[in-house]
């Protein structure tokens, strides 16, 4: 067992190697404990420099969860399920992911998906094809099927 100096010495270490992992972007608790743990950090020393960084707010899950959700709402276009999953895969904790992948009601969710379609698509779909492929591209990025339907229909209705 290290002792008191030789143990704290270790903590800063793994905190500086972690920092540097935050330098370019904002990251969960759990992509920064792999990093750690890939770069060789013991699991108590990786613990103890992960409570010190949530205890300095470097590492956030909420934050990191709401900003991820809205970024690719606003940037991407993304839906609601789709943003759940990469919450998800990212280690953010379930009830985080709730909140911050249903953040929009069911008229925002909409509106982006309507929105969506008017930036990808240079018309509305006059037939069944176009509407399949423009459910298909409201599907791959995250949108409920029943959503998909309305938002496609909104979409010729604005366009008629």
């Amino acid at each position: 067992m290290p002792k008191g100096g030789e143990q704290e010495e270790r903590v800063q270490d793994a905190v500086s190697k972690a920092l540097s992992y935050l330098q370019k972007r904002d990251r969960t608790r759990r992509q920064v404990e792999l990093r750690l743990a890939e770069r060789g950090i013991e699991p108590g020393v990786a613990e103890q420099a992960l409570e010190e960084l949530e205890r300095l707010d470097y590492v956030n899950d909420e934050r990191f969860a709401r900003n991820y959700a809205e970024d690719r709402r606003n940037l991407d276009g993304w839906g609601s399920e789709r943003i759940a999953a990469k919450l998800h895969e990212a280690g953010v904790p379930p009830g985080l992911v709730a909140e911050a992948a249903g953040g929009r009601d069911r008229d925002d969710e909409l509106a982006g998906a309507v929105e969506l379609l008017g930036r990808r698509l240079s018309a509305a779909p006059t037939d069944d094809r176009e509407r399949e492929r423009a459910f298909g591209l409201l599907i791959r990025r995250g949108y409920e099927k029943e959503l998909a339907y309305d938002a496609i229909r909104a979409f010729e209705r604005e366009a008629a």
